[in-house]
């Protein structure tokens, strides 16, 4: 059984519980880790949620995502996940921003990262039907036509301003 630390608004453990728990609208804090996955040329890895998902699938999501498992670290999780998703390891983050996340069935703690990539990628196929990566442009023209995973859609919008903030910082 698949068991998630569940988290105090300070972010500080304070139970466990298990995943279906968790996505049972019980709305139990836990933790996600996201990373954005970037080509030099500043497109965007996204992944295709596969058809057998049980939440959204087939629609376009975040490059990585995934929970944190009871007594592992964002840290550990962040490497774990991007090499089972992606099939990338030795890759060099960076810490972007923490949010809370509430959808229809759960709330989650979500740390997002992101890292440059341009080696090949390699999709975890029981999760991912396809990857691609998007521009810009091509992600704003297709907001809000349920293309994307709403999570996508609120992760793209923390991740503008973040950018925003750091275009102003310098």
């Amino acid at each position: 059984m698949e068991l998630f630390d569940i988290l105090g608004t300070n972010g500080n453990v304070i139970g466990r519980a298990s995943r279906k728990e968790c996505h049972s609208k019980s709305f139990l804090l836990h933790g996600v880790v996201h990373v954005l996955v970037f080509r030099s040329d500043g497109r965007i890895i996204l992944q295709k949620r596969s058809e057998t998902k049980d939440i959204q699938p087939g629609k376009w999501d975040t490059s990585v995502g995934g929970h944190i498992a009871s007594g592992e670290s964002t840290e550990e999780a962040l490497e774990r996940e991007t090499l089972e998703e992606l099939g990338i390891s030795k890759v060099k983050y960076t810490k972007l921003y923490s949010y809370i996340m509430t959808s229809e069935i759960e709330k989650e703690l979500v740390t997002s990262y992101s890292c440059v990539w341009d080696g090949p990628l390699l999709a975890q196929e029981d999760e991912i039907d396809e990857l691609r990566a998007f521009s810009a442009e091509e992600i704003e023209e297709r907001l809000g036509t349920g293309c994307f995973t709403p999570n996508f859609e609120d992760e793209w919008r923390y991740y503008l301003e973040w950018e925003n903030k750091e275009i102003k910082a310098s």
